[in-house]
This record gives structure tokens, C-alpha cells and sequence, in this order.
């Protein structure tokens, strides 16, 4: 007589990757929680953030922006994202241009590729890989917050130095440097 072990169980499917049109919509539903945004700790000198849980795997924050804060030119590396002003306003400055992944440290711009965008409350945006920006709170007196999400989770962060048309690849971040 044999005894047969029972099949085993068919793996679950993996959740698809969010696009970059529902991680918009999850930032606008998020910034719309009225209490998740009030429940932010506002720090008169720095940024704040609290992570949260975003959709189908993808990284999550909740940012506080003091007044004349922001980020300095960067990239997400290989992450898709959004994000949308949930108070205050924000402005983003972004480069509509396709850098190089990796093997350089110095580019010269062109002249064209300059994009700047105004994002009061209510307004966001999605964007692609090696998508390179710098997001300002340019309020002299007033506090802004944002809602972000990337997929995948942020593998890196490439930090950037400007000078006129000239971009210098400074610092590679990876999540250990923000524990």
C-alpha cells in the first residue's frame, strides 16, 4: 500500500506593482484624511515625516515642511512615485531631461530642460524613473505638508549639487543612511 502526500496548496498570486496612477490616487486619498494631516508633529526648523502604509508593497510618507525648507536636487533611482500638497503649497523644480543611470559625476544641462511647478493644496503629481527634482516650500511663514509614495521601496537616493547648467552627482543614499 502507498500513501501519497496531498498536492501542495498553488501559491498565492503576488500583488501587481502599483502604477503610477493609483499611487496618485492614493496621495490624494491620503491627503484628504483631514486627522491623518493635523496629527503630523510640525518642527519650526526641520522636515517631519511619518511613514505609512501604502499600496501593494509601495513606501509611504507623510512630510511637514517648515517654511524655506526642501529637499536639493535628487532622484528615487529605479522607484516610480507621486505626490500631492495636502496644506500650504509646495514647489517643484525638475529636469525634463533622461539622465544617465550610473557611470558619471559631472553633466552639463541644456538649456531646455528646466520645468517648475507650482503645487498648492489639493495638487500633486506622479512621475517615472530617475525622475530628478528639488520640491521647496518657498512660504516665508507658513508650514506645508505633502503625501509621497514610491514603488518599489526606495532602493537609493542619488543627491545632486546644481551650478547653473552644471549637475554634480554628491552623495548615493541607501535605507540603512535613514534609520
Amino acid at each position: 500500500m502507498s500513501v501519497s502526500s496531498p498536492a501542495p496548496a498553488p501559491a498565492a498570486p503576488a500583488p501587481a506593482a502599483p502604477t503610477q496612477a493609483e499611487l496618485l490616487d492614493f496621495v490624494r486619498r491620503t491627503a484628504a484624511d483631514a486627522e491623518l494631516i493635523a496629527s503630523l508633529p510640525l518642527d519650526p526648523e526641520g522636515r517631519t515625516w511619518v511613514r505609512l502604509e501604502g499600496p501593494g508593497g509601495s513606501e509611504a510618507w507623510l512630510i511637514g515642511w517648515p517654511p524655506g525648507t526642501g529637499t536639493g536636487w535628487h532622484d528615487h533611482a529605479d522607484s516610480v512615485g507621486a505626490f500631492l500638497t495636502a496644506t500650504g503649497e509646495l514647489t517643484e523644480h525638475s529636469l525634463a531631461a533622461r539622465l544617465p543611470t550610473d557611470g558619471w559625476k559631472t553633466l552639463e544641462l541644456t538649456d531646455d530642460v528646466d520645468r517648475a511647478r507650482r503645487l498648492p493644496a489639493g495638487r500633486g503629481r506622479a512621475f517615472g524613473h530617475h525622475h530628478v527634482h528639488e520640491v521647496l516650500n518657498e512660504s516665508t511663514d507658513r508650514h506645508a505638508v505633502s503625501v509621497h509614495a514610491y514603488y518599489p521601496p526606495l532602493p537609493r537616493i542619488r543627491r545632486f549639487s546644481r551650478t547653473g547648467q552644471t549637475l554634480r552627482l554628491e552623495q548615493v543614499e541607501r535605507p540603512e543612511d535613514w534609520q
